[in-house]
């Protein structure tokens, strides 16, 4: 009960203080070959808004393409144009997923893929606030090289992995029934597991270079292949994009890991100074009031209009 309170009283103060990136200038895209891409509605306009325009604000770099969850209005992509240079926005019913899941942003992964045929593309969830310098995400884009905000510290260190050697980082008697769990389990499994790679990385901020030799039919395939292993409906489940996103990156050539101390998930732990992007995921999401502290202060850094008042 007390969880649930807090958690609607977190969710109204960051509401308030997120409302205020409206009064922040719009952001001017720039004329180079990167793409800013998120897939959003209309529930996350505002946190949406902050993480695009902190991100652009740092990495200097780059035009905005969305794709609708199928909620954005007319006023929705009214106030998209009016905020981010009128980005393209394209609706997921125009996603084909082939043969891989529908839902469970399978449509984001695969837009993005068709996109880095031509751009080097970034996908970026609502949910993250850009807190400072991104030289290792200009670094990538610079050297052409996809790059993967981790899931945890411990991906860090243990890196890329042989999937034919990936069994010993899993536990086979843990009792988790999440499908990135039993996808994990089935890697070494790969009919090129001597010669492919695996890193825990989080879907959440990733960066595919532009002419990515990991293309849309990779990810097809590699959909047949854990669906074989655990079956359609357990690979149907949420988190089955996440793990084909991290096997792409991972055998994309040389692709860059962001250190987890300066690009980090927030679990309701101590930020450490010095951090450069958090990722405020699921259950932590509103705790010690750190969403909304980190966006206000990317939002005081972007500046308020001309003539508006300050908040």
């Amino acid at each position: 009960m007390m969880y649930g309170l807090k958690k609607r009283l977190g969710q109204a103060h960051h509401a308030y203080v997120a409302k205020q990136i409206l009064q922040t200038p719009p952001l001017i895209p720039t004329a180079d070959r990167v793409v800013l891409f998120s897939m959003m509605g209309t529930r996350v306009m505002l946190p949406y808004l902050v993480a695009i325009k902190s991100l652009h604000n740092r990495l200097k770099m780059g035009r905005v393409a969305i794709l609708d969850d199928g909620s954005l209005t007319k006023d929705d992509r009214r106030l998209l144009a009016e905020q981010l240079g009128d980005p393209i926005v394209r609706h997921i019913s125009q996603v084909s997923t082939g043969d891989c899941p529908k839902g469970g942003t399978w449509e984001r992964l695969l837009t993005l893929l068709d996109m880095a045929e031509q751009d080097y593309v970034i996908q970026l969830d609502s949910d993250t606030v850009t807190v400072g310098d991104v030289p290792e995400v200009k670094s990538a884009i610079e050297q052409n090289r996809c790059f993967t905000l981790l899931g945890e510290a411990d991906a860090e260190k243990n890196g890329l992995i042989r999937l034919s050697s990936y069994a010993k980082y899993c536990d086979p008697t843990e009792e988790c029934d999440h499908v990135q769990h039993h996808a994990e389990l089935n890697l070494e499994h790969h009919e090129d597991a001597a010669n492919r790679f695996y890193v825990r990385g989080c879907s959440g901020f990733t960066g595919f270079s532009r002419g990515c030799k990991m293309t849309r039919s990779d990810a097809e395939a590699f959909s047949r292949f854990e669906e074989s292993r655990i079956g359609r409906s357990k690979w149907e489940g949420w988190g089955s994009e996440q793990v084909t996103s991290n096997f792409l990156i991972a055998n994309s050539g040389d692709p860059v890991l962001l250190p987890y101390a300066r690009y980090r998930n927030y679990w309701g732990d101590k930020v450490p100074d010095g951090t450069s992007f958090l990722h405020f995921v699921g259950t932590h999401r509103y705790s010690r009031m750190k969403y909304a502290s980190y966006t206000r202060r990317a939002i005081v850094r972007l500046g308020q209009r001309s003539g508006s008042p300050a908040h």
